[in-house]
Formats: C-alpha cells, sequence, structure tokens
C-alpha cells in the first residue's frame, strides 16, 4: 500500500521587517513551536528541508546547515537547501513529502525563510531577477515589476483595460488581511486609494501602482509532514487530495506573455488526480505576486474563460464571501512576500482554515483548499489540493 503524507502541524512568524538579524534567527522563531503544535520531538525528527532564495540577501549560504544551528537537536538528521525562485517553500514541501512516501523515514520538518528587508531597496530588484532569463530580460527597467507590467500592457491590447478589476483585486487581499495576525499589512486602504494614482501610490511601472505590487518582507514558516500511520497518534492532519507541479519555459519569448499554459496544466493535473472540479473547493490560497498575476490565475484555474479573468473580481465571486474567496490571508499582496517562505506559508494559512483555527480570517464550513505557489512567471508551477483528515 502506498505511503501518504499528511501535514500534522506548524507555525508562522510576522511577515514585514523583522527584529530577527538574520536566516538563522528566523528558523528559531519558527522551527521549535511548529514541533510543539504537532505534538513532535526534535528528536524524532528524520529529514529536514529548507526554502530559501537569498540569490545575493546574505553572505552566509549553506542553509541546510543553519538547521542544526538553529535547531542542535536537529545535529545528526539529513537536511537539505531548496531553492526554486518564488515557489521555493512549496518546493521544500514537495521535497518532504518526497522523503515520506518513499518509505525512507516517517517525520520530517520544513522549514521556509528569508530576510529581504537589510538588503538596500535598489539591490532587492536585482536579486529577485534572479529568476527571469538573464540573456533576454536582464535589462528590463524595473526588474520584475518591469516585466509585469508589460505583461499587463499585453493583456489590456487583447481584453480591454483592466486598471480598475485590478485594483479591486489589490483592495479584496488589504481587506482580507487584516484579519490575519501574520500579515505584513493590516490597514485597509479601500479601492478608492488603490485604484488612483497618488504621492503613496505611484506607478512602479506603469500600468503597475504600487498597491498592484507585493512587498519586499522577511519572515519565515515551518510545517511538520508526517507519515499517516505517525499522523493517526497526533492531534491534527491535513492530508493531500492531490498535489501537481508543471513546469514552462524560462524564457518569455518563446511563450504568450498572458497564458500562464504551466499553472494551467497544473491545475488541470491536481483537479483530476483529487476528482473534483473547481466548484469542490472552499478557497484557494494563489500567488498574487501582482495583481495582474491573480487575474489570470483565475483564468489559468478555470475559474474563468482566458481573458475573462478581470470578471472574477468585479463580479465579487473570489470575495471572502463570494463563490470561491480568493487570498482570504491577504496574499502575497497585503500578508507579504519573504520569498523562501512563501510557499510554507501558503499551505499554513490553508491548514489552518481546514481546521478551522483561521481567526478572523475563517471561511465558514471550509473543507477542501486549493493552493497555487509560482517560481518566475509562472515557469515552475505547484498546485495542492488540501483536506482535513483528522
Amino acid at each position: 500500500m502506498a505511503i501518504k503524507s499528511e501535514i500534522v502541524g506548524w507555525a508562522h512568524s510576522v511577515f514585514g521587517k523583522s527584529e530577527a538579524a538574520d536566516v538563522e534567527e528566523l528558523i528559531k522563531e519558527v522551527a521549535y513551536v511548529a514541533l510543539q503544535h504537532a505534538g513532535v520531538q526534535p528528536e524524532d525528527v528524520d529529514f529536514s528541508t529548507i526554502g530559501v532564495l537569498n540569490s545575493g540577501f546574505s553572505k552566509q549560504g549553506f542553509e541546510a546547515g543553519l538547521i542544526s544551528a538553529a535547531v542542535p537537536e536537529l545535529r545528526y538528521v539529513p537536511a537539505i537547501h531548496v531553492e526554486n525562485a518564488c515557489a521555493t517553500g512549496t518546493a521544500a514541501l514537495y521535497t518532504a513529502i518526497d522523503f515520506i512516501e518513499s518509505g525512507r523515514g516517517d517525520i520530517a520538518l520544513v522549514l521556509g525563510a528569508e530576510k529581504m528587508t537589510a538588503t538596500p531597496i535598489t539591490e532587492v530588484g536585482e536579486i529577485l531577477m534572479c529568476g527571469a532569463y538573464q540573456k533576454e530580460e536582464a535589462g528590463i527597467n524595473a526588474g520584475f515589476a518591469g516585466i509585469f507590467a508589460k505583461i499587463t500592457q499585453t493583456y489590456f491590447q487583447e481584453n480591454g483595460e483592466h486598471s480598475v478589476e485590478m485594483a479591486m483585486i489589490a483592495a479584496k487581499n488589504h481587506a482580507n488581511s487584516v484579519g490575519n495576525p501574520f500579515a505584513h499589512l493590516r490597514k485597509d486602504p479601500g479601492f478608492d486609494f488603490c485604484n488612483n494614482i497618488s504621492e503613496k501610490n505611484p506607478f512602479v511601472a506603469k500600468p503597475l501602482r504600487r498597491t498592484d505590487c507585493s512587498l519586499v518582507s522577511d519572515g519565515a514558516a515551518a510545517i511538520v509532514v508526517t507519515s499517516s500511520d505517525v499522523a493517526k497518534n497526533l492531534s491534527r492532519a491535513i492530508g493531500f487530495k492531490a498535489r501537481a507541479n508543471k513546469n514552462d519555459m524560462l524564457q518569455l519569448s518563446r511563450r504568450k506573455l498572458t497564458a500562464f499554459e504551466g499553472a494551467h496544466r497544473a491545475w488541470i493535473q491536481a483537479k483530476e488526480q483529487a476528482g473534483i472540479t473547481l466548484d469542490d473547493l472552499s478557497f484557494v490560497e494563489t500567488h498574487d505576486c501582482f495583481t495582474i498575476a491573480e487575474m489570470i490565475e483565475y483564468e489559468a484555474m478555470g475559474l474563468t474563460a482566458v481573458g475573462q479573468g478581470w470578471k472574477a473580481v468585479k463580479e465579487g465571486w473570489t470575495k471572502k464571501n463570494g463563490k470561491l474567496p480568493v487570498n482570504p490571508s491577504g496574499g502575497l499582496k497585503a500578508k507579504g512576500h519573504p520569498i523562501g517562505a512563501t510557499g510554507v506559508s501558503m499551505h499554513v494559512m490553508a491548514a489552518m482554515q481546514l481546521m478551522g483555527e483561521a481567526g478572523d480570517m475563517q471561511i465558514a464550513d471550509a473543507n477542501l483548499a486549493g493552493v497555487f505557489n509560482m517560481g518566475g512567471v509562472a515557469v515552475t508551477n505547484y498546485v495542492s489540493i488540501l483536506e482535513r483528515v483528522k
């Protein structure tokens, strides 16, 4: 019989400008808390993974070695550092799941962390461009904001101007983040602020406004994953009804800018594997690095037809009380986007909802969750379908 893995505990730091000096300190904030939450002792861990982008945020590499520096009880436990651009956290989680489901061990600790705010903002953009195809895209003004501005311009040319709907996405996610105690921004500036250009909301890369862009954040999250046999004796268990991973071309010149085809294929695979339709999901946590990304992801997941992602937010479908709430946590847009922690965080947010432990973020009667985390411009794409097992 195939081995199944389940999420049995987690921890999440507050995202934003952290007083933690570095990734090692961020690990300490969440590792012990996650193990305690799971009811697992450090000595019981068989394997650990950590997702950190780094790529210049710190001179300290070899992040797998930092795990035992922060948690000495894990001194002799195999550890691996995983990096997969903005999908680094989910890549680390899936690596741990693969370890368990291969039968090599029963308990794994998954960590995701990033210390970004100590780096000058001008350098942050340059570092993040490691997730783009340097031979063709290195010279784009405003880095990834410039890339997504080009995607937005192309989308508008193809489907009409939809800045208003992008502002609706931003306002929705900001409103949701007010109820998230871990969010970087817990203020709701309202739709008018997000929709209008001002001194506090200028163009970053036209037509993208500051409120269309996710945040530069510090933070960490952790998950404990065990085999289903071990989970039977613990307090909680969140199972993977499906998990899918699809890649696409790194070179944007070889793709249609406004079609996240890899994301679309990952969603198709996950829904087929789970035996569900989108209507069966209680909510989705999706990768809104920019508001245009969330809009196109509506299309990729099958919520709307191609070119009509704007319709989902305009009709209110993706609000907390809509037919498919999207990013009840506030998303990357307002919760924050510490790169290595993001994918782990998204799965923690989903697990909290399914356990009914999401507080003011809670979606009533949540029983099936979708999580979409991508690296680069939908280059690497992960979709998880999660359900409460215990």
